[in-house]
């Protein structure tokens, strides 16, 4: 059984307000996001931490959607690891293998998760990621360059990104027990010494950040639908 974990605590501070409620093509960000988890077939489950004070809304759009996997909506923490912490601690006994996704990637789709799903039963860990195509330079704290990055081999993490359940668990034992800051789940197995597959992505899957992604995204969206349109 895989269970999805949407992260949806964050702070929206660089969009100016809660990005996960703004509209793409008729569809809030967060509905999309469920969306994709509830339409994948190896999903059985679905946990969504978020902000207490936005539970209302989530349960609201979870109706109206007709979702079926939702099997709770809880309160998320302080960072993005308290968070992912927390959905942890909710997973049912039936749970083998957990997807984190950021609820902030709505462009994700179905094929996307199934394809990281299979890799992670063939290995155990597994995540999306997108070669990095842009030159990288260093800079220093007055932002003057002071070399450069061979890009030859570094590669953009993106979500889901999904493990077996007792694998993710040691790993979130193990950074709090040593209270480390990590930004994502594969960071957090990195540091057991376990081997991540990357599942390279050529498809939109880019994170809601700035104002400017959302005209994108529905662009993203409306190609989706109507590959032909101009």
């Amino acid at each position: 059984m895989l269970t999805g974990i949407l992260v949806a605590a964050g702070d929206s501070r660089r969009m100016g307000f809660d990005k996960l409620f703004a509209v793409i093509a008729g569809k809030t960000v967060i509905a999309r996001t469920i969306s994709a988890f509830e339409d994948a077939k190896c999903v059985d489950g679905i946990i969504v931490v978020a902000h207490a004070d936005r539970h209302d809304e989530i349960k609201k759009i979870v109706r109206e959607e007709n979702f079926e996997k939702i099997r709770s909506i809880i309160p998320g923490g302080e960072r993005r690891q308290d968070s992912v912490r927390t959905g942890l601690d909710h997973l049912d006994s039936f749970t083998k293998y957990v997807a984190v996704h950021d609820a902030a990637r709505p462009l994700v789709i179905p094929e996307q998760i199934e394809r990281v799903f299979q890799q992670c039963v063939n290995h155990g860990a597994a995540a999306l990621a997108e070669p990095i195509n842009d030159t990288l330079k260093r800079a220093d704290t007055d932002f003057l360059v002071s070399g450069s990055v061979d890009r030859h081999q570094l590669y953009a993490m993106q979500t889901p990104q999904i493990f077996e359940r007792q694998l993710i668990e040691e790993a979130y034992r193990a950074v709090y027990a040593e209270n480390l800051f990590v930004t994502d789940e594969v960071s957090a197995v990195e540091r057991l010494g376990r081997k991540v597959v990357l599942v390279l992505n050529d498809e939109f899957n880019f994170k809601i950040t700035y104002p400017r992604d959302l005209p994108l995204a529905e662009f993203v969206v409306r190609r989706r639908r109507d590959p032909a349109a101009n």
